[in-house]
């Protein structure tokens, strides 16, 4: 007995001394509905896996940060402890898709630890919510790790189980267009290098999108395919390389996962939001959402240019004549662009001259604003930066403040530069050139907002750093861009397909509101037909596009002439609200069709918008949405029954039905086409 004993325990030996994952430790934590669990591990190296309904989502996922001057975080590390807490609060957004978000979620925090001397400690702490989940490294200061720190790698893995068998929506990351790209449809194996939110739909038919939240003072995360097709975090470096630079004790962004059954679940979703932190600005009464018309469009289709001269499109007439057009109609604001200095020749290249407190002299900012606030309409600003954020620095309190003093509550900014070309002059008075997505940009955005917040204005960045929920931390970040939007349908080779409409709900909108800037109702000012680069909708899909892609503000994008010649279709967008008490996506496939139902804050009025891709469909849609007991008139703008993008986008049919919650509507989709409907509450 002594004899087996002595040899049970000799094997036992040998085994942890060749194979010491015989003694891993293995910790869990659940969502509370106990759907997603996600399963902690230190076998070999800190790891992770993700199962949703029972399915594996996330395989066997590696955790890590590699350091220039510090041993990795990674390889040989255990789990020394782990503590597990419940939250359940509900808070609300000061505008939004929603009024009141509830924040659901399990938290698990857990320690590393390695048997060295130095760089020997760090945690990862999971958030995991019913909609998917967060976590994030924490990195204390320690002996290795105390005081300027550069991350040359993180290894932060999101693999998926038969890739080949998943499709994927997706941009390529570190491009010259930044994030304004068509959309690939691919099977998941077949990506290489691209943006968040990267979503897929795996082989068992779960959805899945991997994110980030709260990007602060950190590089942007881009997703890396790898051998075997695992997915790797890559992160967007500095002009010398270096990732992110940091000081001892450190978080990152959350690295997210949202979750849904379906396509139409992922919508729905609250975890980016949830994963940032409340508002920092104590009063955001200043902040107002709303519907602005400007001087643009003309510039995009040729009728007018942004510099001086015969055709200049901002000048004070012009943009009085634009103020009585949004009066008249109830409009907010009146955006304006070329009115500064800077914009002659090629202005792409001219981030060195513009001035942003400097007029042309047909453009009288006082008589201007003084005309508007008259009739209740404030001037949208616009700076324009065209990639030279030094420039731009050294003048923003004082172009700031030079709003502020005429009324100005809003900014459109611009960062009109191709990838890896943001100019900025250093210490040293060197020129150095960053990427758009990297940590000096994050942090260049950010100061922007937190400046422009002194003088109670609102941004709203163009050519941006992706939204990581961020606005609720800043609810003066009203919006921004990070995708191709309308202008590309002027001038677009190729303009935006019938598609684009339907994946963008599911992809960059899971990160945040969108200055798509919808409404043309001109499609055709270079013909019809199929091969010609103009907006590829129907009209009725352009009415839909206000409650489809979210922001709290909006534009009328067409020019005032195209909407006067058509005051019934116009009539929705005077209606429909930016601002939301509710929101609910009905329905959806990625990339075929999408159908969402909002209802506007501060009323009982429901609005729905549907569209959909190159192809014709019937969609039921059942009204359960609406307050039981309650009678409505559905407003309905739809496509005529001939209506195709391609040579009939104009037919369109307006009419009104008496509906209740128990009833359901049929929607006819043409080509490309969409529908818009109002309900409004019967007393």
């Amino acid at each position: 007995m002594k004899k087996n004993l002595l040899v049970l325990t000799t094997l036992f030996a040998s085994a942890y001394l060749y194979a010491p994952n015989l003694l891993a430790k293995t910790v869990k934590v659940s969502s509370p509905n106990n759907k997603i669990t996600v399963s902690i591990s230190d076998e070999n190296t800190p790891s992770y896996r993700v199962s949703f309904n029972g399915n594996q989502v996330i395989d066997t996922s590696l955790l890590g940060l590699r350091f220039q001057q510090s041993a990795d975080l990674a390889e040989g590390f255990t789990i020394a402890s782990s503590k597990q807490k419940t939250a359940d609060s509900t808070w609300q957004l000061p505008w939004g898709e929603r009024k009141n978000v509830r924040d659901n979620h399990h938290e698990l925090i857990v320690n590393f630890t390695t048997n060295r001397k130095t760089s020997n400690q760090f945690s990862v702490r999971f958030r995991v919510f019913n909609d998917g989940i967060g976590f994030r490294y924490e990195v204390p200061k320690q002996p290795g790790l105390d005081g300027d720190i550069a991350i040359t790698d993180e290894l932060t893995e999101f693999n998926i189980p038969h890739a080949e068998k998943a499709t994927a929506w997706w941009i390529p990351a570190r491009g010259w267009n930044r994030y304004e790209y068509i959309y690939e449809t691919t099977p998941l194996s077949e990506i290489d290098h691209v943006h968040t939110p990267l979503t897929m739909k795996l082989a068992d038919g779960e959805h899945v999108s991997i994110h980030e939240a709260a990007l602060v003072d950190y590089a942007g995360m881009t997703i890396q395919k790898g051998r075997h097709n695992k997915l790797k975090a890559d992160l967007t470096p500095w002009y010398d390389g270096i990732l992110v630079r940091k000081k001892a004790n450190f978080t990152s962004p959350w690295r997210t996962i949202q979750m849904s059954k379906n396509a139409a679940g992922l919508l729905n979703s609250d975890l980016i939001l949830n994963l940032n932190e409340p508002s920092k600005l104590t009063d955001t009464s200043w902040i107002e959402p709303g519907k602005y018309v400007g001087i643009w469009w003309g510039m995009h289709v040729g009728e007018t240019t942004w510099g001086s001269g015969e055709q200049h499109g901002a000048t004070t007439e012009e943009t009085k004549r634009y103020m009585d057009f949004a009066a008249k109609h109830g409009f907010d604001g009146v955006l304006v662009e070329g009115w500064n200095i800077g914009w002659d020749g090629d202005w792409y290249d001219n981030g060195d001259v513009f001035n942003f407190t400097q007029s042309y002299d047909d453009f009288d900012i006082k008589a201007v604003t003084e005309h508007g606030l008259a009739k209740g309409v404030r001037l949208v600003g616009h700076h324009e930066t065209s990639g030279n954020v030094t420039n731009y620095r050294h003048q923003m309190a004082d172009a700031f403040e030079l709003y502020q003093q005429h009324g100005v509550r809003q900014v459109k900014t611009g960062y009109v530069a191709d990838g890896g070309k943001i100019k900025r002059i250093d210490e040293h008075g060197i020129a150095r050139f960053e990427w758009h997505d990297g940590q000096f940009m994050v942090n260049e955005y950010l100061d922007n907002i937190k400046l422009a917040a002194k003088y109670q204005i609102s941004i709203n960045t163009h050519e941006p750093i992706k939204d990581t929920g961020l606005r609720r931390t800043y609810p003066n970040w009203i919006s921004r861009e990070g995708a191709r939007g309308q202008e590309y349908n002027a001038w677009g080779s190729p303009p935006n397909p019938p598609s684009h409409a339907a994946i963008l709900p599911f992809t960059r909108m899971l990160a945040g509101p969108m200055d798509f800037t919808p409404g043309t109702f001109n499609m055709s000012y270079k013909g019809l037909g199929a091969n010609t680069d103009r907006p590829q909708t129907t009209l009725a899909k352009q009415l839909a596009l206000y409650v489809v892609i979210f922001s709290p503000i909006q534009m009328a994008s067409d020019l005032p002439r195209h909407y006067e010649a058509n005051l019934p279709a116009f009539q929705f967008i005077k209606d429909v609200p930016t601002d939301w008490q509710e929101s609910k996506a009905i329905d959806g496939e990625i990339g075929e069709y999408v159908v969402i139902a909002r209802q506007e804050r501060h009323g009982k009025d429901w609005y729905v918008g549907a569209l959909t891709n190159e192809h014709a469909r019937t969609i039921n849609l059942p009204l359960h949405f609406l307050e039981q007991g309650k009678r409505y008139q559905a407003q309905i703008y739809r496509d005529g029954d001939n209506a195709n993008w391609v040579d009939n986008p104009y037919e369109i049919i307006i009419e009104n039905k008496s509906v209740s919650a128990n009833d359901s509507l049929t929607l006819a989709l043409a080509t490309s086409g969409g529908t818009a409907i109002r309900f409004k509450a019967l007393d």
